[in-house]
């Protein structure tokens, strides 16, 4: 039996709004709640839940080096990894020049987490 059940996943940013519309755009999620120091995007179910809280102080991670760590990352899975990487830059991800992976492509959000855009499994 579980101990707790997931409730969010939460990124620290210095602009939560401005990120929790890049990846509202990139997964389809809309808002939930907002506020100047919080954003809480929904899945269609209402069940999963991606927030942003702001940090004044924040430090984006330089991957891959271990000096100041990413923490975590997300996986999205894709159909066209080329199409949706355009798509993700667009909407002002990086490509990392780092790229130690076949079957992903390692991009930098606007505010410099690392995530992953997959091939299907």
């Amino acid at each position: 039996m579980a101990i707790a059940q997931m409730r969010n996943v939460v990124l620290d940013c210095p602009d939560p709004k401005a990120l929790a519309e890049f990846y509202s755009a990139v997964v389809g999620w809309k808002t939930k709640y907002e506020d100047d120091e919080w954003v809480s995007l929904v899945d269609e179910s209402g069940v999963y839940r991606l927030c942003f809280q702001r940090s004044d102080d924040y430090r984006p991670p330089v991957w891959p080096s271990a000096d100041q760590p990413q923490q975590f990352h997300l996986d999205l899975t894709v159909d066209d990894r080329e199409k949706a990487g355009a798509e993700v830059m667009a909407l002002g991800a990086r490509r990392h020049p780092h790229q130690p992976g076949k079957d992903f492509t390692v991009y930098l959000d606007p505010a410099g987490h690392p995530f992953c855009l997959c091939d299907p499994f």
